[in-house]
């Protein structure tokens, strides 16, 4: 299913697939037919039991796996995967406290799975998530997510951080996310969420760096980053 212009969602049937973590990951390998291998990994979009997966992926220039997930591998292809891996980036149902998630680009992926796995658990704990996007139409599971903001009560809630351009009569600024911004769309240092941050080193680390300046405490705070610096 395509996510936007340059990403989409795939879904896996791994026979013997243990099911996996909310935040979890796994290795994917491609073989060319000269034996050339080539190897990344992929945040996994659902979680839970059973041998059927989600991946998201989007598409990196000049990449060498993505661009075949995303243009080229059809239904039926079949694809060689390890996993699930890690164990430290993850939700646990059973952990009450509220959670805030904060993705830039594709690192929504692994968000959407604990989001999934929240709302699947019935569980009570306040969840809210912050997304950076460049456009509206750059906003990976859209739908989904304003889904969840609108069902009714407090479990969850979407903020959304424009870099480059906004919907119409959009109210707040466009730009990266900064400490302002993250003062406006995230949940209160006096509520000691458990906060997740996934995307790109630079926006990772910036926010990491806001957030502890905020007042969060460091220990509270697990990043998942990915590219380069």
């Amino acid at each position: 299913m395509r996510l936007t212009d340059s990403a989409r969602s795939i879904r896996l049937d791994v026979p013997g697939w243990p099911g996996n973590l909310a935040g979890q990951h796994l290795d994917l390998r491609l073989t060319a037919e000269d034996g050339y291998q080539a190897v990344r990994s992929y945040s996994i979009a659902s979680a839970g039991p059973g041998e059927s997966i989600e991946l998201g992926v989007d598409r990196v220039p000049d990449g060498e796996v993505s661009p075949y997930l995303v243009d080229d591998v059809m239904t039926g292809d079949q694809l060689e995967v390890r996993g699930p891996l890690g164990g430290w980036f993850v939700w646990h149902e059973d952990d009450p406290s509220p959670v805030q998630l904060i993705g830039g680009g594709s690192g929504v992926v692994p968000l959407i799975a604990m989001a999934r796995a929240h709302r699947a658990a019935g569980a009570t704990s306040r969840f809210r998530m912050l997304v950076s996007a460049r456009t509206p139409e750059d906003v990976l599971f859209a739908p989904e997510l304003s889904a969840l903001d609108a069902t009714p009560g407090d479990r969850f809630a979407l903020d959304v951080v424009y870099t480059r351009r906004g919907p119409e009569d959009w109210p707040f600024p466009i730009g990266r996310v900064d400490r302002a911004a993250l003062e406006r769309t995230t949940l209160p240092v006096s509520d000691s969420p458990a906060i997740f941050v996934c995307g790109p080193t630079g926006f990772v680390e910036t926010v990491a760096d806001h957030l502890v300046a905020i007042g969060h405490d460091p220990d509270r705070i697990k990043t998942e980053r990915f590219g380069g610096a």
